[in-house]
C-alpha cells in the first residue's frame, strides 16, 4: 500500500486520509471522499465506522479501500466552502494551474485543498490493483429520500444497481467540474450518494448502509462475509419506499447570487411538480416549474449554484433497451444525421437544424447528455465511455488533465 504523507490542516479538521485498510487476498479497489462539502461531515463519520470495522479484522475482505476528507478547510468552519465550490473546480483548465504554481498567500483557500486532495488520489490511485471505484458521499441541505447521482455508463449502472435506492441519471452530466465526471474520465467506476438534511442523526446511519452496500457490489465484500448487508439493504429500502428506482434529469436552475434566488418553503427532493408550479423567487419574480417532474435537490442553504433540478421517471424497461442500443453501438450512427458531426471520440457537434428533426431523447439514449453551447453556434455534445477500463496515470491527469474518450 503507498504511504501518503498528510500535511497539518486547520484545527477542528479530519485528516486528509480518514481511514483505509487493505484486505487479506488482492481484488478492487474502493476510494471514497467524504466532505467535499465541509458542510456535510456525516459521510466522514461513516466512512470513518465502516472501514475501522473493516480495518480491525471483523469481516474478511479483498482489495483496498481508502477514505480521504474532500475540504478540511470548510469542514473545520461547517461551511459549504470558503471562496469557491471545491466540487466545482475539477476540469483541466482549473486543475493545471493551480498544480503548476506554488502555494501561496494569494490562492483561493480551496486551491490548497485541491492540490492536497489531486495528490491524495494520486497516491492512491498508484497503489491500486484491479478495478477502481470511487463512491462520493454528500447530505442535502433540504428534506427527502436517499438517491444515488449515476453518470451514465453501463458500468456506473452496474454498480448502482447493488444499492436499492433511486438512481438519478445525468445530474452529473449538468454541472462542469465535478469530482465524479473528473475520476470517471480516468477510468473510475463512479456512484455519488446523497442523503439529507445535513443535521439529520439518521444521515450518518443511512451512509454507511449505502457504503457497506457500494463494498458488496464492488466486489470487496460478499453477503455470506458481512451477513449484516441484509440489515443495511432493507434500511435503504424502508427510507426509498414507493419511490421509482432511476430518474432522469430533464432540467437544472443555475443561480448566481445576484440573482437572490429563494426556493419556495416545503419542497422535498422526488416531490412531483406541474409545469407552471412556483417553485420560488428571485429578483424577477416568480421561478416556475417548466415542465412536469420531480423536483430534486432544492435549495435551502446560503450557498450554492443549483436552485433545483427537475427529472422524470425511467420505466425499468427502457433502460434494457437503452443498454442493448449501446452494447450495439449504434451512437456510430449519430453522425450520419443531418446537421450532426462528430469531433473527436464521445463528442458531436449538432447543428441548431438537427434539433428539428431529431429528438433529444435520441442523444440521451446513446449516452450523449452533456450539452455545451458551441462558439460556432449549436450544441457540442458529448459522452462518457461505457467500456470499463483502467485508470490513467496521475502524471497523464496532472499535465494534461483528463482526456474525452
Amino acid at each position: 500500500m503507498a504511504e501518503q504523507v498528510q500535511a497539518p490542516g486547520p484545527a477542528g479538521a479530519p485528516p486528509r486520509v480518514i481511514a483505509e485498510a487493505e484486505g487479506a487476498r488482492p481484488g478492487p479497489t474502493l476510494v471514497v471522499v467524504a466532505g467535499l462539502h465541509g458542510n456535510e461531515p456525516a459521510g466522514v463519520t461513516a466512512a470513518e465506522r465502516v472501514i475501522g470495522r473493516l480495518g480491525r479484522g471483523l469481516y474478511p475482505f479483498r482489495g483496498r479501500i481508502v477514505a480521504l476528507a474532500g475540504n478540511r478547510a470548510a469542514l473545520a468552519r461547517g461551511v459549504r466552502h470558503l471562496a469557491t465550490d471545491l466540487n466545482r473546480q475539477w476540469v483541466p483548465d482549473r486543475i493545471i494551474p493551480v498544480l503548476h504554481r506554488p502555494a501561496g498567500a494569494d490562492e483561493d483557500p480551496e486551491d490548497a485543498e485541491l492540490r492536497e486532495l489531486h495528490g491524495a488520489l494520486c497516491a492512491t490511485m498508484s497503489g491500486g490493483r484491479g478495478p477502481c471505484f470511487f463512491v462520493d458521499l454528500h447530505t442535502s441541505s433540504a428534506e427527502g429520500a436517499p438517491f444515488l447521482v449515476v453518470g451514465d455508463t453501463l458500468p456506473n449502472r452496474r454498480f448502482a444497481a447493488g444499492l436499492p435506492v433511486p438512481a438519478i441519471l445525468g445530474l452529473e452530466e449538468q454541472l462542469d467540474g465535478s469530482l465524479l465526471e473528473y475520476l470517471s474520465e480516468l477510468g473510475f467506476v463512479t456512484l455519488g450518494v446523497e442523503v439529507g438534511p445535513h443535521d439529520d442523526p439518521q444521515a450518518v446511519h443511512v451512509l454507511e448502509s449505502a457504503l457497506w452496500l457500494a463494498l458488496a457490489s464492488a466486489g470487496l465484500v460478499t453477503e455470506l462475509e458481512v451477513p449484516g448487508l441484509v440489515i443495511h439493504r432493507r434500511r435503504l429500502r424502508r427510507a426509498t419506499r414507493k419511490l421509482p428506482r432511476w430518474v432522469e434529469v430533464r432540467y437544472r436552475h443555475a443561480i448566481s447570487p445576484g440573482d437572490r434566488f429563494e426556493m419556495a418553503p416545503g419542497f422535498r427532493t422526488f416531490d412531483e411538480v406541474r409545469a407552471g408550479q412556483v417553485l420560488g423567487r428571485d429578483r424577477n419574480g416568480e421561478v416556475v416549474a417548466p415542465e412536469d417532474g420531480r423536483v430534486l435537490l432544492p435549495l435551502y442553504q446560503g450557498q450554492g449554484e443549483d436552485g433545483f433540478f427537475l427529472g422524470r421517471d425511467l420505466p425499468e424497461g427502457r433502460l434494457r433497451r437503452v443498454a442493448l442500443l449501446r452494447r450495439l453501438r449504434l451512437e456510430r450512427l449519430l453522425p450520419l444525421l443531418p446537421g450532426v458531426r462528430r469531433l473527436g471520440p464521445g463528442r458531436l457537434h449538432v447543428a441548431p437544424e438537427a434539433l428539428e428533426r431529431v429528438p433529444v431523447d435520441w442523444f440521451h439514449l446513446l449516452g450523449y447528455r452533456k450539452w455545451r453551447a458551441a462558439p460556432e453556434g449549436g450544441h457540442v455534445v458529448s459522452r462518457r465511455t461505457h467500456l470499463l477500463r483502467a485508470p490513467r496515470s496521475c502524471a497523464c491527469a496532472g499535465a494534461r488533465g483528463p482526456g474525452k474518450g
